[in-house]
């Protein structure tokens, strides 16, 4: 099965509408995370989440993401594999900060 993508714009409006819903997985590393993120975003780098699967929700939909989108692909990949279903946010916090928060830092 392909992973569902999902865009910055279309999250931004599902995040005001029914942000409960959500589980925002970031899978960038530490120093990525400190420079820009995204409020109430859970930190698990892409070489933790084999590990730390189970600290992934159940009743949410997971939105991973990463810097443009590449290594949040092959984390949705995974997780799809492990029959977790989620999205992976296109273009990533690049895309949410250049679309979304013009506020956030660029790197």
């Amino acid at each position: 099965m392909a992973v569902q993508e999902i865009s910055a714009i279309y999250l931004q409006q599902q995040l005001v509408d029914s942000a409960g819903e959500y589980f925002l997985l970031d899978v960038r590393e530490p120093f990525e995370y400190d420079i820009a993120k995204l409020e109430a975003s859970f930190l698990i780098p892409m070489n933790q989440i084999a590990d730390r699967l189970a600290e992934l929700p159940q009743d949410k939909k997971i939105v991973v993401i990463c810097h443009h989108g590449v290594r949040s692909g092959q984390v949705a990949y995974f997780l799809d594999q492990q029959g977790i279903a989620c999205f992976n946010l296109t273009g990533g916090i690049d895309a949410w900060a250049r679309s979304c928060d013009e506020q956030m830092a660029l790197y």
